[in-house]
């Protein structure tokens, strides 16, 4: 029990540590942060083709980019892309300019829908960031532990203490994962932008056994 929980410690410092960096790291961007290009690497794991990985990779490109070039410094967006359902997340100035960057991501090359979730406000302070950031970093660290929850399976934003989670699962898993999301310190809100998919559905994901070989087994000399 004391290893287990030795080991829990550790990879929640792990994550809380990289979260802390990754807040301080938000403080020096520009102002319109692409969600998915945070993730260097698409796991094996994920529940999306690996055409969608890319074209999610695209549409958060594209959305920041145009973004960027019709707002400027008026926006303080983040686009995360999941399986092209996009979600918008950061501040802007006024209604707007939030309805403004919804019409130009909805415009965007294979965005399937827009989730807008722009805050009319002022930019977040690096403290908030780095607190969003430590909780993202736990709720990941809880999912770890979960048994038969995958925690590759969800993206997890979380933005002024709201708490966003994309991805392709069960009910079951969803429902477990809101509960953790929702017991998690420092979350005042959970938002569920998922895509609910039945068992069987998930069944025909999972990778298949290689086949046995059809040979003759050799006698052993």
């Amino acid at each position: 029990m004391k290893k287990i929980f030795s080991r829990r410690l550790a990879r929640l410092a792990s994550l809380s540590l990289g979260a802390i960096l990754l807040g301080g790291a938000l403080g020096a961007c520009a102002p319109l942060v692409i969600g998915g290009a945070l993730t260097t690497a698409m796991v094996a794991t994920d529940r999306r083709t690996s055409g969608a990985q890319i074209e999610d990779q695209g549409i958060e490109l594209r959305a920041a980019s145009r973004l960027r070039d019709a707002m400027g410094d008026r926006s303080n967006a983040s686009v995360t892309s999941y399986n092209r359902q996009v979600l918008l997340t950061g501040e802007v100035a006024n209604e707007q300019d939030k309805a403004l960057a919804e019409r130009i991501v909805a415009g965007v090359e294979n965005v399937r829908s827009v989730v807008n979730e722009l805050g009319v406000l002022g930019a977040t302070s690096l403290t908030q960031r780095s607190a969003d950031a430590l909780v993202t970093g736990r709720i990941k660290a809880t999912m770890l532990d979960v048994r038969n929850l995958p925690a590759s399976a969800f993206k997890v934003v979380t933005t002024r203490g709201t708490v966003y989670l994309m991805g392709r699962v069960t009910q079951s898993e969803a429902d477990r994962a809101t509960t953790i999301a929702r017991n998690t310190q420092g979350v005042q809100r959970v938002v569920r932008v998922l895509e609910i998919i039945t068992p069987e559905a998930l069944a025909r994901l999972q990778p298949q056994p290689a086949p046995a070989s059809g040979g003759k087994a050799l006698p052993v000399k």
